[in-house]
């Protein structure tokens, strides 16, 4: 898979995972399948793969999360952040093929920096 298929994939994950806390009523299914057509099944299947790690192991992702960060509890961190984070921790601490710290890292903050950027040009 490439790059940017992973990239694409990690957003909408994103997307799907920050969605849900808002309604979880809405399958998140349901969301990945508006995507469908727009977007390559790699991209859809990888996706898939993260919100369902992220969501069976979120309480060790959380306490994970919590461990690190000194005097902020993890439910009053911003959802997106959150969510970011999850994603991470997931991917470099319980997927089944765990991919190197770096490599996870860099994907978040880039796609931090995407997600301030669009939402800073939102507010001009």
């Amino acid at each position: 898979m490439k790059l940017t298929a992973r990239r694409q994939a990690r957003e909408l994950a994103l997307q799907v995972l920050f969605q849900t806390e808002f309604a979880p009523q809405i399958s998140y299914q349901t969301f990945l399948e508006v995507f469908e057509q727009s977007l390559d099944p790699e991209v859809i299947t990888y996706a898939d793969l993260l919100v369902t790690g992220v969501k069976s192991n979120k309480e060790k992702i959380d306490s994970k999360i919590q461990a690190s960060s000194a005097h902020w509890k993890v439910e009053r961190m911003a959802t997106i952040d959150r969510n970011i984070l999850r994603i991470a921790v997931y991917e470099m601490r319980f997927a089944a093929d765990p991919i190197k710290e770096n490599i996870v890292i860099n994907e978040a903050v880039e796609i931090a920096k995407k997600i301030r950027n669009f939402r800073f040009w939102q507010l001009r």
